[in-house]
């Protein structure tokens, strides 16, 4: 996104309060959060998803207005990070964890599950998650894909 595009699109700087939720419309969040921050990683998880990106925000900039009853959490063994699922539609619409390397405790929604906010419109910068290389920072291009010898 150039200066121009953010000239265009002031929602999409600074904190804001978006609303969101999943396909079938059972799970309903709002989130205040920066979207010049949204990211990508190319961990197994989130390559697995086909995660379209997401923001970061801390948990008490996260709402859950409706859909606890409809939520399923998947996390791997031994990781304190959760993707967050609706049961109803499939759909998953953010992401719950701790990761000390980024600030510690967070919640990140996933921005195709946003309502009126066209993801085209914005500028991601990349993780290398698969290698736990969170030290590392983003980055504004992609990190490459190292198949696993």
């Amino acid at each position: 996104m150039t200066q121009n595009d953010l000239q265009k699109t002031p929602a999409l700087r600074g904190l804001h309060t978006y609303a969101g939720g999943c396909l079938c419309g059972a799970v309903r969040y709002e989130a205040t959060v920066d979207l010049a921050g949204v990211s990508r990683c190319n961990c197994t998880i989130c390559m697995k998803y086909g995660y379209g990106g997401g923001a970061g925000m801390k948990p008490d900039a996260f709402r859950l207005l409706k859909g606890q009853d409809a939520i399923k959490k998947y996390g791997r063994d031994g990781s304190p990070n959760t993707r967050s699922f609706c049961s109803n539609c499939g759909v998953v619409c953010f992401g719950d964890g701790d990761v000390p390397e980024l600030g510690g405790k967070f919640v990140s929604i996933y921005v195709n599950t946003l309502d009126d906010v066209d993801p085209s419109l914005l500028t991601f910068g990349y993780w290398d998650g698969r290698h736990d290389n969170w030290a590392a920072g983003m980055r504004s291009t992609p990190w490459p894909f190292q198949a696993a010898a």
